[in-house]
C-alpha cells in the first residue's frame, strides 16, 4: 500500500486537536482493508484493518460501546 493510492480522511469529530487518526476508506472495496495511520506521523506506519473489523468498530463507537463510564 502506498500513501499516493490512499485518500486520507480525518473525522470531523477530531476537533483538529492533533491527537487523531486518519483512515483511507477509498481502498475498502478494492482491497478489503481500511488503512489507518497517525495524523501526526503521515510517513509513519499504516495499519491495514480488515473491512469487517473496521465496520464492527464503527458500529461499536456509534452504539456507545467505548464511552467512558
Amino acid at each position: 500500500m502506498t500513501p499516493e493510492s490512499a485518500c486520507w480522511f480525518t473525522s470531523s469529530y477530531s476537533s483538529n486537536g492533533g491527537a487523531c487518526i486518519e483512515v483511507a476508506v477509498n481502498l475498502a472495496a478494492a482491497r478489503g482493508i481500511v488503512p489507518v495511520r497517525d495524523s501526526k506521523v503521515v510517513d509513519g506506519p499504516v495499519v491495514a484493518v480488515p473491512v469487517t473489523a473496521f465496520a464492527a468498530f464503527v458500529v461499536g463507537v456509534r452504539g456507545g460501546t467505548f464511552d467512558a463510564v
